[in-house]
Protein backbone atom coordinates (compact mmCIF):
# COMPACT_ATOMS: atom_id res chain seq x y z
CA UNK A 1 0.00 0.00 0.00
CA UNK A 2 1.29 3.51 -0.97
CA UNK A 3 0.52 6.52 1.26
CA UNK A 4 -2.02 9.03 -0.43
CA UNK A 5 -0.21 12.46 -0.54
CA UNK A 6 -2.79 13.83 2.38
CA UNK A 7 -1.64 10.71 4.65
CA UNK A 8 1.55 11.69 3.73
CA UNK A 9 1.64 14.82 4.66
CA UNK A 10 -0.37 13.97 7.75
CA UNK A 11 2.01 11.92 9.35
CA UNK A 12 5.03 14.29 8.40
CA UNK A 13 2.76 16.78 10.80
CA UNK A 14 2.91 14.00 13.59
CA UNK A 15 6.51 13.46 12.97
CA UNK A 16 7.37 17.03 13.58
CA UNK A 17 5.96 17.72 16.59
CA UNK A 18 7.10 14.71 18.00
CA UNK A 19 10.81 15.41 17.41
CA UNK A 20 9.87 18.90 18.46
CA UNK A 21 8.52 17.66 21.52
CA UNK A 22 11.49 15.37 22.38
CA UNK A 23 13.82 18.59 21.68
CA UNK A 24 11.70 20.98 24.49
CA UNK A 25 11.15 18.15 27.01
CA UNK A 26 15.20 17.67 26.75
CA UNK A 27 15.31 21.32 27.09
CA UNK A 28 12.99 21.05 30.12
CA UNK A 29 15.14 18.10 31.50
CA UNK A 30 18.17 19.59 31.50
CA UNK A 31 17.27 23.35 32.70
CA UNK A 32 14.49 22.35 35.52
CA UNK A 33 15.59 23.84 39.12
CA UNK A 34 13.55 23.90 42.21
CA UNK A 35 11.31 21.42 43.95
CA UNK A 36 10.56 17.44 43.47
CA UNK A 37 13.79 18.43 40.58
CA UNK A 38 15.13 14.42 40.59
CA UNK A 39 11.54 13.12 40.44
CA UNK A 40 10.83 15.40 37.57
CA UNK A 41 14.23 15.05 35.80
CA UNK A 42 13.13 11.69 35.96
CA UNK A 43 10.03 11.30 34.81
CA UNK A 44 10.67 13.59 31.88
CA UNK A 45 13.38 10.97 31.16
CA UNK A 46 10.85 8.47 30.59
CA UNK A 47 8.52 10.90 28.59
CA UNK A 48 11.45 11.94 26.43
CA UNK A 49 12.12 8.23 26.00
CA UNK A 50 8.77 7.37 25.00
CA UNK A 51 8.39 10.08 22.37
CA UNK A 52 11.59 9.16 20.91
CA UNK A 53 9.97 5.75 19.76
CA UNK A 54 6.45 7.15 18.88
CA UNK A 55 8.49 9.27 16.25
CA UNK A 56 10.49 6.34 15.16
CA UNK A 57 7.46 4.33 14.72
CA UNK A 58 5.85 7.24 12.77
CA UNK A 59 8.68 7.70 10.62
CA UNK A 60 9.10 3.68 10.14
CA UNK A 61 5.22 3.53 9.18
CA UNK A 62 5.82 6.44 6.64
CA UNK A 63 8.25 4.09 5.05
CA UNK A 64 6.43 1.22 5.24
CA UNK A 65 3.94 3.52 3.42
CA UNK A 66 6.37 4.40 0.94
CA UNK A 67 6.57 7.70 1.99
CA UNK A 68 9.12 10.00 2.92
CA UNK A 69 9.68 11.51 6.53
CA UNK A 70 11.95 14.62 6.99
CA UNK A 71 12.98 15.28 10.22
CA UNK A 72 16.02 17.57 9.17
CA UNK A 73 15.93 20.63 12.15
CA UNK A 74 14.60 23.06 9.48
CA UNK A 75 11.82 21.21 8.82
CA UNK A 76 10.94 20.76 12.04
CA UNK A 77 11.46 24.37 12.98
CA UNK A 78 9.44 25.67 10.49
CA UNK A 79 6.49 23.16 10.22
CA UNK A 80 6.34 22.75 14.39
CA UNK A 81 2.87 23.50 15.49
CA UNK A 82 4.38 23.54 19.18
CA UNK A 83 5.13 26.83 20.66
CA UNK A 84 9.00 28.16 20.99
CA UNK A 85 10.62 26.89 24.70
CA UNK A 86 11.79 29.68 26.20
CA UNK A 87 15.79 29.49 26.87
CA UNK A 88 17.21 29.63 30.67
CA UNK A 89 16.73 27.80 33.75
CA UNK A 90 12.76 26.22 34.46
CA UNK A 91 11.11 25.93 37.81
CA UNK A 92 10.02 22.47 38.45
CA UNK A 93 6.53 24.11 38.50
CA UNK A 94 6.79 26.08 35.16
CA UNK A 95 7.94 22.75 33.40
CA UNK A 96 5.21 20.82 34.10
CA UNK A 97 3.06 23.32 33.02
CA UNK A 98 5.18 23.69 29.67
CA UNK A 99 5.71 20.16 29.06
CA UNK A 100 2.21 19.11 29.79
CA UNK A 101 0.86 21.97 27.07
CA UNK A 102 3.34 20.58 24.77
CA UNK A 103 1.79 17.14 25.41
CA UNK A 104 -1.79 18.02 25.03
CA UNK A 105 -0.97 20.18 21.55
CA UNK A 106 1.22 17.19 19.88
CA UNK A 107 -1.78 14.69 20.54
CA UNK A 108 -3.84 17.70 19.06
CA UNK A 109 -2.25 17.25 16.05
CA UNK A 110 -2.68 13.39 15.44
CA UNK A 111 -6.59 14.33 16.43
CA UNK A 112 -6.71 16.92 13.94
CA UNK A 113 -4.71 14.83 11.55
CA UNK A 114 -6.90 11.79 11.94
CA UNK A 115 -10.07 13.40 11.32
CA UNK A 116 -9.12 15.16 8.57
CA UNK A 117 -7.70 12.26 7.14
CA UNK A 118 -10.91 9.84 7.98
CA UNK A 119 -11.22 9.28 4.24
CA UNK A 120 -7.99 7.40 3.37
CA UNK A 121 -6.63 4.51 4.90
CA UNK A 122 -5.24 4.96 8.00
CA UNK A 123 -4.98 1.24 8.58
CA UNK A 124 -4.82 0.34 12.30
CA UNK A 125 -2.18 3.42 13.25
CA UNK A 126 -2.28 4.79 16.13
CA UNK A 127 -3.33 2.20 17.27
CA UNK A 128 -1.38 -0.43 15.97
CA UNK A 129 1.47 1.72 17.87
CA UNK A 130 0.50 0.76 21.39
CA UNK A 131 2.90 -1.77 23.00
CA UNK A 132 2.01 -4.47 25.56
CA UNK A 133 2.60 -3.00 29.19
CA UNK A 134 5.98 -3.79 30.27
CA UNK A 135 6.51 -5.79 33.25
CA UNK A 136 7.33 -3.72 36.45
CA UNK A 137 9.62 -5.65 38.74
CA UNK A 138 8.11 -7.26 42.14
CA UNK A 139 8.64 -4.83 45.48
CA UNK A 140 8.09 -7.75 47.35
CA UNK A 141 9.11 -11.57 47.38
CA UNK A 142 6.58 -13.47 46.20
CA UNK A 143 6.29 -17.20 46.79
CA UNK A 144 9.18 -19.28 45.84
CA UNK A 145 9.01 -21.59 42.69
CA UNK A 146 9.78 -24.94 42.43
CA UNK A 147 10.00 -27.48 39.50
CA UNK A 148 7.06 -28.82 41.09
CA UNK A 149 5.13 -25.30 41.42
Amino acid sequence: MKASPTLASNLQMVLTDLIELHLQAKQAHWNIVGTNFRDLHLQLDEIIASVRQFADDTAERMRALHALPDGRSHTVAADTRLDEIAGGLISTKDAVKLVTARLERTVQTMRDVQNEGADDDWGDWPRSQKRPPRRRPRLTPGPRRTREN
